[in-house]
């Protein structure tokens, strides 16, 4: 499961739902099965139900941290609220699927490096490069996915 969250009104924080629009599209043309793809503005405790049926799962979001164009992180079950603009972080997330489910599927966090907030659509031109570099190396991922999972080190 890919799932990108942010706000395609607050520019760079579109990030993951653009994410999810291009992977669709090319899982779409290139035949590829079994990956569902899901994006929102935020995510949600429902979420939780969701993740606990996948072998894998993969968050997108838009970063404002100190990265290069992305980096890609492991989730772990932290029962932490993230302060960002979400209501809930992946971990916070990936927690109340460990205590309600009693699984943590391998998890991990895509964040893209974003640069401008304001409200208005349409993605700054560095974060458009930041999400095509980022794209690429989904498309490796999802051609080889037991990659992630034999890598994810549960918490």
């Amino acid at each position: 499961m890919i799932y990108g969250y942010g706000n395609p009104g607050r520019q760079d924080d579109g990030l993951g739902n653009a994410m999810i629009e291009m992977l669709e599209k090319w899982t779409s043309d290139n035949h590829i099965q079994g990956v569902h793809f899901d994006s929102n503005y935020q995510l949600n405790i429902e979420d939780a139900a969701e993740i606990a049926a996948r072998d894998l799962v993969i968050f997108v979001d838009a970063s404002t941290e100190e990265i290069d164009d992305y980096v890609l992180t492991q989730v772990d079950a932290s029962t932490n609220v993230a302060f960002t603009s979400h209501a809930a972080s992946p971990g916070y997330i990936v927690g109340l699927c460990r205590d309600i489910y009693h699984k943590i599927p391998p998890t991990w966090l895509l964040h893209i490096k974003g640069y401008e907030w304001a409200f208005k659509e349409g993605l700054s031109e560095k974060a458009k490069s930041n999400l095509q570099a980022a794209f690429e190396l989904m498309k490796e991922k999802l051609e080889n996915p037991e990659e992630l999972i034999n890598a994810f080190k549960s918490f």
